[in-house]
């Protein structure tokens, strides 16, 4: 799987529109892309636009991960 993320050498707070992750598998072939907001994280399948994908709360996504 390929993850892309730019400018990875600076810190970032998130903002407003927090940060967007665009999601490959190991073929390219592109998945979708992954919002993570202050306060939502977004899972936004193929090319479903930002705003339409599956919403979950952050704090309930790293409560979900710390039990991993």
């Amino acid at each position: 799987m390929k993850v892309i993320l730019k400018d990875i050498d600076v810190d970032i707070e998130l903002g407003n529109n927090g940060i967007l992750l665009q999601v490959y598998d190991n073929n390219d072939d592109y998945l979708g892309k992954l919002r993570i907001g202050r306060a939502t994280a977004e899972w936004c399948k193929g090319r479903t636009p930002i705003g339409n994908g599956k919403k979950i709360p952050l704090a309930e996504l790293i409560a979900y991960l710390a039990k991993r």
